[in-house]
């Protein structure tokens, strides 16, 4: 065993823990994995899983046998995976002392797999890490609480408060709409804090019951893990006070979508200086490339920020999300916003992604955008001044279908990720959208049913 993992083992020595979740992420966000006695875990340094995992939809189906042959062994192979010691978080909801670990996948040549979320980050990192580069982010997450409702044809509804009513109307920034549910956030916020995860602020978001944490800025890859340990953690307090919390990035009707804006930036590895700001404190052709990386590919990757149909309907007219990749300082009416900063935390804040994607691809993909114009010196358009909504010039596809051809014919991005993992990730969302499209909705009842 080596060093690492015999720190893990002592770790859950200490703890009495006696279960191990032992997780990884699929494409769509999915936590996958298997519970296992703390001594099995030990004594087997990891799980196996069969690779076909990677290849589920988000109802749990697969994509069409001819690609799903082509991608996977046809005798349904199994994967091996490995805990990550830095990625180990205690789980403070269960019954008994419980721990999640976080695993990375592999073949049985000890290869990453290539078709794995957490393994595309590291990829991506491993990018800016051979050019003395370390990336640093800072994501922020918007969600829902509603109702408990067990009917998914119902819409959803505010929960009732402390004060025994629902909320009405815009309560941004709200204190007190944010105290309704102080004892749903002091169990989050102790939970959080048993786990490590860096939360920051609280804030009451525009919509009805939707809130927003800010996470502090840190290292990428723990982020990502915090991020889908935070939506496990989230879920779990909401259900202890009979509410429900939701990362849809739409929802609710006439209601706001959800975002993950993710702020990043990048450092000298060796001295922590910013790369993004000159000596003298002026923005850097570095940080001018990036965010021409930005404005050039978050196009033909917007299935990693905007991964399912829903997605979508927050990109609608007036729905207070951005709908191009415009850059601008001090701007939230781009998808590009420079906020206002000294020269060391000098960033770009990416208000393109929706608390629906999976934090591993949807970080890996803004970094790589940011990373391709920097090695490729691509120049952004001028900055937006004033409003930015109407803006048509870069403007992004209009769904998700459009969107997965715009992914899959862009021929330069295969250098930087593999034709196999894009190859895999559209087949997914295309048999979701698929799967989607033989449902017939309330709109069409209610529109069409008598009347054509």
């Amino acid at each position: 065993m080596s060093p690492m993992l015999d720190q893990l083992s002592l770790w859950l020595k200490e703890r009495e823990i006696t279960e191990v979740e032992c997780l990884i992420s699929d494409l769509t966000g999915i936590v996958r994995g298997k519970i296992s006695p703390t001594s099995k875990f030990v004594q087997e340094r990891g799980m196996r899983l069969p690779e076909s995992v990677l290849l589920q939809t988000v109802t749990g189906d697969y994509v069409d046998d001819d690609i799903y042959y082509s991608l996977l062994d046809p005798a349904d192979i199994d994967m091996f995976c490995r805990p990550d010691p830095n990625a180990v978080f205690v789980v403070p909801w269960a019954s008994e002392p419980t721990a999640q670990v976080i695993h990375d996948t592999y073949d049985k040549h000890g290869t990453p797999i290539d078709l794995s979320p957490r393994n595309i980050l590291k990829h991506v990192l491993a990018l800016y890490a051979e050019r003395g580069w370390q990336p640093i982010v800072a994501p922020e997450m918007e969600f829902y609480l509603t109702r408990r409702c067990d009917d998914p044809d119902l819409p959803l509804q505010p929960p009732i408060g402390r004060s025994g009513r629902q909320e009405t109307g815009r309560q941004s920034f709200s204190i007190d709409a944010a105290n309704e549910f102080d004892p749903l956030f002091e169990d989050m916020y102790d939970w959080c804090e048993a786990q490590g995860l860096d939360l920051d602020t609280l804030i009451h978001e525009e919509g009805t019951a939707q809130m927003e944490i800010n996470f502090r800025h840190g290292e990428a890859l723990h982020l990502a893990d915090q991020i889908l340990v935070f939506k496990r953690t989230m879920r779990e307090a909401a259900l202890k006070h009979n509410v429900a919390a939701t990362f849809m990035a739409k929802p609710i009707t006439d209601e706001p979508g959800s975002a993950m804006h993710l702020h990043q930036s990048v450092v000298d590895a060796q001295t922590g200086q910013n790369i993004f700001s000159n000596a003298d404190g002026s923005m850097s052709e570095l940080f001018l490339h990036h965010v021409g990386g930005l404005q050039r590919y978050i196009p033909e990757l917007l299935p990693l920020f905007a991964p399912n149909v829903n997605s979508f309907r927050r990109f609608l007219p007036d729905t207070s999300a951005p709908v191009n990749v415009e850059w601008g300082e001090e701007n939230r009416t781009v998808g590009l916003r420079v906020p206002d900063s000294d020269a060391q935390n000098r960033r770009v804040e990416n208000r393109l992604p929706g608390a629906d994607a999976n934090p591993y691809l949807a970080i890996a993909a803004s970094l790589l955008c940011g990373y391709i114009g920097m090695v490729e010196g691509i120049e952004p358009s001028a900055p937006v001044k004033g409003r930015g909504y109407e803006r048509r010039n870069l403007r992004l596809s209009l769904n998700l279908e459009a969107a997965l051809e715009r992914m899959e014919s862009c021929a330069a991005l295969e250098q930087y990720l593999s034709a196999r993992f894009i190859k895999a990730y559209v087949a997914v969302k295309r048999a979701e959208n698929e799967n989607f499209k033989r449902v017939i909705s309330s709109w069409e009842r209610e529109f069409l049913l008598f009347s054509v």
